[in-house]
């Protein structure tokens, strides 16, 4: 068989996910195992090497029709697969893609997970399609990440840090209360899973009237069956998340024009109580020339998008 493959990786902190694609994105095999990364660096690199040879060896595919290997890692990744910061593997300074060429003998590419997750769901997602070729992800989980996608390709910036939708400054400074990132106002306060508990459990000891506060555990899934059978504080709280992210993807239409803003993570599950006035606070923000053709959709691969995603990276050459 001469057909050439793309295998991906999407490394967690507990588990290691390796698959196949062909050339059009179909993801054909699939493998996972630990991370093990208490072990640090060299054992994680050893069980991808390990990992990525089993899923060959277990397929109809030969070592010969491998094309590269591309891996998609949350952290501060540079254009040269050099780690800057991975903080769910404990590594800093860490030159992945040297690392894994020499012990796999393949090409590697590297590239943030976010960055990866989008160029999977542009791919063979939500994105794949005739003329769809600029696309901006949103993943809305514990933060928000983001990649953006120009003419098919990540657009990473001049040292590969573009895309951190998560940390624009969107939210007025006498609402505004400090992120993860060491800034004030970022989307993720407001957007993100973390940040829809934290203002509902902020209004459960506010004291405010809520069927929130018959619940020992608050989830952002809670919140949005809770906005369904119109609970006012529920309402408030997913119109504010709709609002700001609304208004982000309008921020980035005026700059980057893209045809399509497409929705994935936990957060975005919610459906129409969500989309719907995302879509709305988009129109009332962006200019009408910038609107027109755009549309906003949620992601289609799931947790998938970061295998396909890295897999994409060595077709694509990013």
């Amino acid at each position: 068989m001469s057909e050439q493959i793309y295998i991906g990786v999407d490394l967690g902190g507990t588990t290691v996910k390796v698959g196949i694609c062909d050339k059009d994105g179909k993801l054909v095999q699939t493998y996972e195992g630990p991370t093990e990364s208490e072990g640090g660096y060299e054992l994680v690199t050893d069980n991808i090497n390990t990992y990525v040879k089993k899923i060959v060896e277990s397929s109809t595919y030969s070592w010969d029709n491998v094309a590269g290997i591309g891996a998609g890692i949350a952290g501060f990744v540079d254009k040269n697969g050099f780690v800057k910061k991975a903080a769910n593997l404990g590594w800093e300074n860490v030159h992945v893609k040297n690392v894994l060429e020499e012990k796999i003998g393949k090409p590697v590419i590297v590239n943030n997970d976010a960055n990866v997750a989008a160029l999977g769901e542009a791919w063979s997602g939500a994105g794949a399609g005739a003329g769809v070729s600029d696309v901006v992800c949103y993943t809305l989980g514990t933060g928000v990440g983001g990649g953006i996608i120009i003419e098919n390709k990540i657009h990473q910036g001049f040292n590969g840090m573009a895309g951190e939708i998560g940390h624009m400054s969107v939210v007025p400074d006498l609402e505004a209360i400090q992120c993860g990132c060491g800034q004030k106002g970022c989307l993720e306060t407001v957007s993100s899973a973390t940040g829809i508990i934290r203002m509902a459990k902020d209004a459960v000891e506010r004291g405010d009237r809520t069927s929130l506060s018959l619940l020992e555990t608050i989830t952002a899934k809670d919140v949005f069956d809770a906005a369904r059978v119109n609970d006012e504080v529920a309402i408030r709280i997913v119109k504010r998340a709709a609002y700001y992210l609304g208004r982000s993807m309008s921020a980035l239409a005026v700059v980057l024009n893209p045809q399509r803003f497409i929705v994935g993570g936990g957060v975005s599950k919610a459906g129409d109580i969500l989309f719907d006035q995302v879509r709305e606070n988009f129109k009332t923000f962006t200019p009408g020339a910038l609107q027109e053709g755009v549309d906003i959709v949620p992601a289609k691969l799931g947790n998938d998008a970061g295998i396909v995603g890295a897999a994409g990276l060595n077709l694509f050459k990013i």
